[in-house]
């Protein structure tokens, strides 16, 4: 508690604490390093995951998958786990680790509410799925991004 003031006024005095945003230049590097992660580490785990268990609990589908001349289950599965990481990584990282993910923390920002507060498990959950709109990723060249401004998030500078 901050001295000479009031603890009914220091929810008061947090509400008029000036957060300075994060730079585009930090929000490209968060997307960078983020996506960089979930494509080389969680998508290689998560499709080797998903490779065994369609091997071992469904022979005659992983054969099928294999040997067959059509691509599409392919595109369909490695599309189904990018979408699967991309809420897993995002909501769990922004609501378990208080608005951070590993890119945030490289770059010093921290994602939160409008009105300051950390970010609950709806904020994370909705965020994570405005990121899968199509186009959504060019919306940063904006003043702010759909995925903050449908949810009444901001990132922000913490260093």
């Amino acid at each position: 508690m901050n001295q000479g003031i009031i603890p009914e006024q220091e929810s008061l005095f947090e509400d008029y604490i000036q957060h300075t945003p994060a730079t585009n230049g930090q929000r490209f590097l968060n997307w960078l390093i983020d996506n960089l992660l979930m494509r080389f580490g969680l998508s290689y785990l998560t499709g080797t995951a998903v490779g065994y268990m369609i091997n071992n609990f469904f022979p005659v589908y992983a054969m099928q998958i294999v040997s067959e001349k059509n691509p599409w289950d392919l595109i369909l599965l490695g599309y189904a786990i990018g979408i699967f990481n991309y809420l897993i990584y995002y909501t769990i990282c922004e609501k378990a680790f208080r608005g951070y993910t590993l890119g945030k923390l490289l770059t010093g920002t921290r994602a939160i509410r409008d009105n300051g507060e950390e970010l609950t498990f709806k904020d994370a959950l909705l965020r994570s799925l405005s990121r899968l709109v199509p186009f959504e990723v060019l919306s940063g060249f904006g003043d702010k991004p759909w995925h903050d401004s449908w949810t009444k998030t901001q990132v922000i500078k913490v260093r």
